[in-house]
């Protein structure tokens, strides 16, 4: 099986991963494609379990990620399959992402939400009480776990979880799952699980094309010579790159698995405060990079508001810096050139689209370096 280890790549997170069994569960998703392509670049033996690709289009497929992994066609939802995964692998790490992802789909299918949301992270936890590996887990939810009251500072990890909606309900569902779990099983003396749960959110970069998530829906309109149609495009969010959370979610379960004081915690993981724009400005800025035509109009805003959306909601990330030292990586420039840049190499097929993305993680890498994140020292 091809590792994709590279000389060139630093020896991240004290080189923890290396050689280790690593489950991450919704592999094939956004964000899962990319952590599983880091941590092989890392040396690690990466498992996925999946109930399958997320769309007819997705960069798991484009970049032919299931020909490098041990993967798994499971649904979260199914005990009996994914305790058996639990037990055949024994991983040293897990990173449970499976969800349903968009806020768009738990107005049309609220149930399937709830189930996969909640019901899926029980699995997990449930099957990781039961089998009882020697194992550290990272539960990620969002940060649409809190309670959003719409004020203007960051939310912190000791505040009120909730949702007046269905996949924000699900998400603070989640963590209060975790939370019992934890209290009643997973602090006993004995326990072999360290676990923590991570949220972040307004998470952009290349390979998304989830539909209803404003890139997403730009790529697909401009490479047909069309504007998108937007619906707020003065709402003001603090976006950060895909690989920001992500390196969050590797320094927690590095620092967890040799220290248990974490055990039961959660972490926000959030971008710069300087990196919040309004969507009119971010799409003007990756439409620039993209190499929209002068004469093309962007974007137009359509009346059709077919779902509640939330105000501007932002994390309080430090107790990640406490605790972690962890910051993020990127500035708001930087964040816009990576995401506009994967997909203009995507649409002009410049470069072979794996070769291009594993070049991005090792300048994301170069970067943290040059910034003395603790995690490259």
């Amino acid at each position: 099986m091809d590792i994709m280890v590279k000389s060139e790549f630093k020896k991240c997170f004290g080189g923890i991963y290396a050689g280790k069994k690593v489950l991450v569960t919704g592999n094939t998703g956004f964000k899962g494609s990319w952590l599983s392509l880091w941590l092989l670049s890392m040396g690690a033996e990466v498992y996925g379990l999946a109930d399958g690709l997320p769309g007819e289009i997705c960069m798991f497929d484009q970049l032919h990620i299931g020909s490098k992994i041990h993967q798994y066609t499971v649904d979260v939802r199914n005990y009996d399959e994914v305790r058996k995964v639990l037990k055949e692998v024994k991983p040293d790490f897990l990173f449970h992402l499976a969800a349903q992802a968009l806020v768009s789909v738990s107005y049309r299918k609220p149930l399937d939400t709830i189930s996969t949301n909640v019901m899926g992270t029980a699995n997990i936890l449930e099957a990781l009480r039961e089998e009882n590996p020697p194992c550290t887990a990272v539960i990620i939810t969002s940060d649409k776990c809190y309670d959003n009251v719409e004020w203007v500072w960051g939310y912190k990890e000791t505040d009120a979880l909730g949702g007046k909606d269905i996949y924000s309900g699900s998400k603070g569902a989640a963590e209060l799952i975790f939370k019992s779990y934890y209290n009643s099983f997973f602090k006993n003396k004995g326990c072999n699980v360290r676990l923590c749960t991570a949220r972040a959110g307004n998470v952009i970069g290349g390979g998304d094309w989830a539909l209803d998530r404003l890139v997403p829906d730009c790529m697909r309109s401009w490479k047909n010579g069309k504007s998108v149609e937007i619906r707020s495009p003065d709402a003001t969010r603090p976006w950060q790159h895909v690989l920001e959370p992500l390196s969050g979610y590797l320094m927690l379960a590095w620092r967890l698995s040799t220290n248990d004081k974490l055990n039961g915690e959660s972490f926000n993981f959030g971008p710069k405060a300087e990196n919040t724009h309004t969507v009119i400005e971010l799409l003007s800025d990756i439409g620039k990079i993209y190499g929209l035509s002068e004469d093309m109009e962007p974007y137009k805003i359509t009346g059709i508001v077919p779902f509640r959306e939330a105000g501007l909601l932002k994390l309080n990330c430090d107790k990640a810096l406490f605790f972690l030292k962890w910051t993020p990586t990127l500035n708001y420039k930087e964040l816009v050139d990576f995401t506009a840049g994967w997909y203009k190499n995507w649409n002009d097929r410049n470069s072979d689209i794996m070769d291009f993305t594993m070049r991005q993680i090792s300048e994301y890498e170069n970067k943290a370096e040059l910034r003395n994140k603790i995690w490259l020292k």
